[in-house]
């Protein structure tokens, strides 16, 4: 959240006018597991409100899997009560969540199938997919590298997609999801995976960054971010 949308934003501030500050109020976690997940997302409103204090225009929701783990359709749920906390401290301020920015993303771009990659353990990734799912959208194939501490999720190789992909099963879909976790870095792979499949990819953040620009009615494009934010 706090490098690959910052930079898909600043990749954009090099070809249009509009420019941008960046501002976080974290949550605590340390293993991705659903009990660390429920506690931070408990902890969601105090962030709101922390946020809304600085006059934001967009606040944006990181943990795509905090908000899936919670039950299908959680995130219109969580960014309305965030939104109230928002409008309770004085304050409102629109709301996009990665969860959802996620697959509003995937209908904007017409996807009904899709194959995924996730950084989680399987019992989660099964819930990433179970969400989707009830979305309407087809989880095709996906990979689980049940990678269970936070830092080392950070920590991967933002250009390891671009191999991953290969070992999912993409036949026919309309979509890859090179990265289903903000936490988890995927950017410099994204064009790639679309050169060398000829599928359109999005991950989190790009799906996040895409909703951030619409909310604040800017054109949604920016260097770097594949089809969805190509202008196209």
């Amino acid at each position: 959240m706090e490098t690959e949308i910052p930079a898909l934003l600043r990749a954009r501030e090099a070809i249009l006018s509009d420019r941008f500050t960046f501002h976080a109020s974290r949550m605590r976690m340390k293993n991705v597991s659903k009990e660390e997940l429920e506690r931070m997302d408990d902890d969601s409103l105090r962030c709101a409100v922390e946020l809304s204090d600085a006059a934001v225009e967009v606040q944006a929701y990181a943990c795509l899997v905090a908000i899936m783990s919670r039950g299908m359709g959680y995130h219109k749920v969580s960014q309305q009560r965030l939104h109230d906390a928002t409008v309770t401290n004085g304050l409102p301020t629109p709301i996009v969540s990665s969860a959802g920015a996620l697959v509003d993303s995937l209908h904007t771009i017409g996807a009904k199938k899709v194959s995924i990659i996730c950084p989680y353990m399987k019992p989660l990734t099964r819930m990433v997919v179970d969400y989707i799912e009830s979305e309407g959208i087809e989880v095709q194939d996906f990979m689980a590298l049940e990678i269970p501490n936070n830092l080392d999720v950070a920590a991967q190789d933002p250009n390891a997609p671009a191999e991953l992909w290969k070992k999912l099963d993409v036949t026919g879909i309309d979509a890859i999801v090179a990265s289903a976790c903000v936490q988890m870095p995927s950017l410099p792979a994204i064009e790639n995976i679309e050169k060398a499949s000829g599928i359109p990819t999005i991950s989190a953040a790009v799906a996040t960054t895409y909703e951030i620009l619409k909310t604040l009615n800017l054109e949604p494009v920016a260097p770097g971010g594949g089809f969805l934010l190509s202008g196209k």
